[in-house]
């Protein structure tokens, strides 16, 4: 006796790379999308290759799946983690569909705009850091302090014993 066929499914991921971002945009597209499961990390960098709901999503996928994601960037910026992952769910028999860049891997055409896509993420990724570095160059060479503010070495020593220490004018 032949095990009955296993019905395709769809499963989402969708991330945001800071605690302020919120989800719900990448959520309802993917609810809309026909997802049947959907994972999301919540704070976390794209840049991450490892990420809890997004290993999640890969071991939930199953042959003949699809991976959802809502913008390609959501799964990652780097052009070699996108090569890869997409040769994990091909070797798994897996498909991806991204909503908004309009990818599905189910065809030659579709493979050939993910890896355009890809390659597009990672220049963002690389612009939005020439960027950053540049202006943090700027930065410094007006003298501006940049990290942390320096703490005293009075709040060093006695900071965290003190709380709410108050000095009057007899």
């Amino acid at each position: 006796m032949t095990k009955p066929a296993r019905t395709p499914r769809k499963i989402g991921y969708a991330r945001v790379s800071t605690p302020e971002q919120r989800l719900d945009l990448q959520l309802e597209a993917l609810r809309q999308a026909g997802c049947d499961a959907i994972y999301a990390d919540h704070g976390v960098s794209g840049a991450k290759r490892s990420r809890p709901e997004f290993d999640q999503a890969i071991a939930a996928l199953g042959q003949g799946d699809t991976l959802v994601v809502w913008k390609l960037d959501r799964m990652s910026r780097s052009l070699r983690d996108l090569v890869d992952i997409m040769e994990l769910l091909r070797t798994r028999g897996c498909h991806f569909e991204c909503i908004t860049d309009r990818i599905d891997t189910t065809s030659a055409m579709g493979q050939f705009t993910f890896h355009i896509m890809a390659a597009m993420a990672e220049l963002e990724r690389s612009l939005i850091s020439e960027r950053t570095k540049a202006g943090l160059a700027e930065a410094r060479r007006r003298g501006q302090r940049l990290g942390r503010p320096r703490v005293s070495r009075w709040r060093q020593c006695f900071g965290s014993q003190v709380r709410n220490l108050r000095i009057t004018e007899n």
